[in-house]
């Protein structure tokens, strides 16, 4: 595999932290996701997310073919992916960023129905589908739980 590919796959060596390198791999998304708040231009998410999830297809699949192993552990740039759909066009501060991040690896982890299913799909297509949704479900529970906390103030 070419170096740029398995740097890119493992988020600049993340992913070769031996014990929950998904977990690293997400919290190492966290100062991007600060950055990308406090810059005043929830917008930038997008094309952050559309980089991420390409820069996944183009790495992960090889890297998965590489390692002769179905989504290999040292893959997270999915993570990065998936978590910066979590916190997009969240209100900058530490609830959305706890909530985002908890509620991320919660999907991520346990793989409720439709995740387990689109991580099936075939190579890099799996491997990110499966953190995008998880991004978009603990984005959506994040904005649940915060307009709930705001309702009970």
């Amino acid at each position: 595999m070419s170096r740029p590919r398995r740097i890119v796959a493992t988020a600049l060596g993340v992913g070769r932290i031996p014990i929950a390198p998904g977990t690293f791999g997400t919290l190492a998304t966290l100062p991007l996701v600060a950055l990308l708040w406090w810059s005043g231009r929830p917008l930038l998410f997008l094309p952050a997310v559309l980089l991420a999830t390409l820069l996944g297809l183009w790495s992960a699949g090889q890297t998965e073919r590489d390692f002769g192993e179905v989504d290999p552990g040292c893959v997270v740039i999915d993570e990065v992916a998936g978590m910066l759909l979590a916190a997009a066009a969240l209100p900058p501060g530490w609830p959305s960023l706890l909530l985002a991040f908890a509620f991320f690896r919660l999907f991520d982890v346990t793989k409720p129905w439709p995740i387990r299913r689109v991580e099936r799909w075939p190579g890099a297509w799996g491997i990110m589908a499966d953190d995008l949704l998880a991004g978009l479900l603990a984005h959506l529970a994040s904005r649940l739980t915060l307009a709930a906390m705001e309702a009970l103030r």
